[in-house]
């Protein structure tokens, strides 16, 4: 399965079944969710600790370190999904909304090829 043939509402099933079948969803309020979803994010970052931000493409792609990123990003990306199961949050229109304020935040006239946070464009 792949990004191109797998619904997100198919992951987030998954992972709501793995946590039931584990009776994990008594840890799982939007706290620990969170502060768990904060240490991956942690764990994903200290990968790139200390290289320069030229050379983090590089290192993100190199054999040696896939398949320990990927394992980190997982992670995140599973925390996040079971904190929006926990909250009933359907993530496919909170992100468009956001796409939505962003585009609002960043106009492309102001923000094109800046890094600049919005109140600064």
């Amino acid at each position: 399965m792949s990004d191109a043939h797998t619904p997100l509402e198919t992951l987030k099933a998954e992972i709501l079944a793995f946590a039931k079948e584990r009776d994990w969803e008594q840890f799982h309020s939007p706290k620990n969710l969170s502060m768990a979803l904060s240490a991956e994010a942690s764990e994903l970052l200290e990968h790139f600790l200390w290289i320069d931000g030229a050379d983090s493409l590089g290192h993100a792609q190199s054999p040696e370190r896939m398949a320990a990123i990927r394992e980190e990003l997982a992670d995140v990306i599973i925390y996040a999904l079971e904190f929006a199961n926990v909250a009933g949050i359907d993530v496919t229109s909170a992100i468009r909304e956001k796409m939505q304020l962003n585009a609002q935040k960043y106009p492309v006239d102001k923000a094109r090829g800046r890094s600049a946070k919005y109140t600064e464009l």
